[in-house]
């Protein structure tokens, strides 16, 4: 932990529905601009946070049953899944102060 780790569809269900602590996705694209830019405040939140939540990341690119799944049509895509269930849901690229508290809510 305190490093976000990668998730495919292949271990999507062990590693974050079945995930005994809080689990934050990263759904992002190598091409994608607010991707990269939102990408070192996901490394903050892993180092934060560790022990009280995992961080993974998902390419969207080689995961596209992952996001056809959750309905997600933009990226980045930001979503917390505690007990195997979405708890909160965030898209688009917003700076560290408004995105922190949006997580740090659900991680009593």
């Amino acid at each position: 932990m305190g490093k976000p780790i990668t998730i495919t569809e292949a271990t999507f269900e062990e590693q974050v529905l079945q995930s005994d602590v809080p689990v934050l996705i990263d759904f992002w694209a190598e091409w994608c601009a607010p991707c990269r830019m939102i990408a070192p405040l996901v490394e903050q939140l892993a180092e934060k946070y560790d022990g009280k939540m995992q961080v993974g990341k998902v390419d969207a690119d080689t995961n596209q049953n992952i996001l056809m799944d959750y309905n997600i049509m933009g990226i980045p895509t930001l979503m917390l899944f505690k007990d195997g269930e979405v708890a909160e849901r965030i898209t688009g690229f917003m700076p560290l102060n408004v995105l922190e508290p949006k997580i740090a809510r659900h991680l009593d």
